[in-house]
This record gives structure tokens, sequence and C-alpha cells, in this order.
């Protein structure tokens, strides 16, 4: 009994021993708890957006899928979490609300970056260029802004595009405001509206699935979107993010990614 009691524990010390070592394997990756990335929840990076803005983030058999979901499952794999995604107001994202009040870990909307947002939220560093783009009913001779006089143009609320058509519409187009994006593009789809304005990508991403539509013009203004964070409190996020961006880029997986939305490669 006593060899017995020995062998047993020594049994078990080797097991321990064993165990703890497995431990000190698993933790030494890049963990949120060893990167000191503070998470609002153990286990998970939680991602504010707002749906839909396909191919960016929307619904798909049940589940939110698109190119910044993908691109933040990037971010929670580097961190050894996974991630949950909230679907909220614009509003409240580029405000820094929802960050602010602890809402979200991360804002993943392909927003764009902007001095007065900078004000509110840290961005990571681009990760997308996109420019504004009009669309239109196929057939509708409508080729640009100044042939909206006297119509309406539809624009999404708290987007770069209304400031755009604030800014450049002429006098006697009549801006109408829509809170989601599918409401704003299906009111051109069925004669309601006869052209909005919003993101290059998500207008043609649109329109290929919609052939009766067409993007009539294209309006350069620069832009790349970021993902947002809080200020003051995410210097270790921002940095693992940025990381995850960089590496993208220079190992290849921002190419897939990008294809597997978007159909080609980027240019």
């Amino acid at each position: 009994m006593r060899h017995g009691s020995v062998g047993a524990s020594v049994l078990l010390a080797a097991l321990a021993l064993a165990l703890g070592t497995c431990g000190s394997e698993d933790t030494s990756g890049d963990t949120s708890a060893s990167s000191g990335v503070d998470l609002i929840k153990d286990g998970e990076i939680i991602t504010c957006t707002h749906l839909p803005y396909q191919p960016f983030q929307f619904e798909r058999g049940g589940k939110i899928v698109g190119f910044d979901v993908d691109m933040i499952d990037l971010v929670a794999k580097k961190l050894g979490v996974k991630q949950t995604v909230v679907d909220t107001p614009f509003e409240g994202i580029k405000s820094g609300e929802d960050l602010n009040a602890r809402k979200c870990d991360i804002a993943a909307a392909a927003m764009t970056i902007t001095p007065e947002r900078q004000q509110k939220i840290v961005f990571s560093a681009p990760y997308f260029d996109a420019n504004q783009a009009l669309l239109v009913k196929k057939g509708s001779g409508i080729t640009s802004l100044g042939d909206l006089r006297g119509r309406a143009l539809g624009v999404q609320s708290g987007t770069t595009g209304k400031l755009y058509a604030e800014k450049h519409a002429p006098d006697g187009v009549q801006l109408k405001d829509y809170e989601d994006l599918a409401l704003q593009l299906s009111s051109v789809k069925s004669g309601q509206l006869p052209a909005a304005i919003n993101d290059i990508p998500v207008l043609l991403d649109y329109v290929k699935k919609n052939p009766q539509l067409e993007v009539a013009a294209q309006f350069k203004t620069g832009e790349q979107y970021g993902f947002g964070m809080k200020k003051a409190t995410s210097q270790k996020l921002e940095q693992t993010v940025n990381d995850v961006i960089g590496q993208a880029k220079a190992d290849g997986t921002y190419d897939r990614i990008y294809t597997t939305w978007f159909g080609a490669r980027p240019q």
C-alpha cells in the first residue's frame, strides 16, 4: 500500500507537471490576457456594426458575414478569443458613444476616417480605400448630380456620402435621408427615388445583383476606412489591430479576403 501510495503520488506529481507545462504553452501565445488588451468580456471581442452594409457586414443564413467581419476575425484569432457582432445605429458608432458606454470593444462598419470622427474615437491604420458613387436606373439619363435639379437624391444619415452631397449637389436637388442602406438602395430600385449616393464598393456589389441599375458616376474623395476604438484606453488594442492589418497585407491574407467579397484583388 505504501509503495502504491508513493507511486500514485509520483504519478500525480508528474501529471501536475505535465498539465502545468501544457498550460504555459497555451498562454504563451497572443491572447487578450498576455497581450494586455482590455476586453469587455473574457474570451471575446465585441464588434459594433450597422447592418446591412453588404459586402462589408450583412446577415446571410442567420449569420453575420462580410469583409469587415473577416478582418476582425483575424484580430480575434491574434488575441485568442472569438468575435461577437452587435448591430447598432451608425450614429452611436461614429460618435464614439457605443465605445464609451462599453457596448463594444471595436467598431467595424465601413467607417471613413475623418478629422471630426478622430476627435471622438481612435482609428486603426486605414484598411480600405473607398470613394463615392451615384446609383441610378439604367436608361435614366442621370449621369451627374447636376441632372438631379428639381429631383431627390437619397443619402444615408451620418455618412460621408451625405456630407459630399451637401457640399457638391447644386441648388434644386432635394436630399432625402435614409437611416438604413437597404431602404435607400431599394428606393432607387423600385423607382421611388431617382438616385442615391453611397460608397463605391457597396453600390457596385448591389448593381451586380440588380442589373437594372447602374453606377452612373464616381466621385473621388480619397476616403479610407478604419476600425474605431475607444479613446485613451485602446492603445494596446489599436497596436494589435494595426499589426493584424499589416501582417494580412504582407502575407496575402488581405488579398484573399478582398477577393472573396469583391471578386478581384485590390488594385
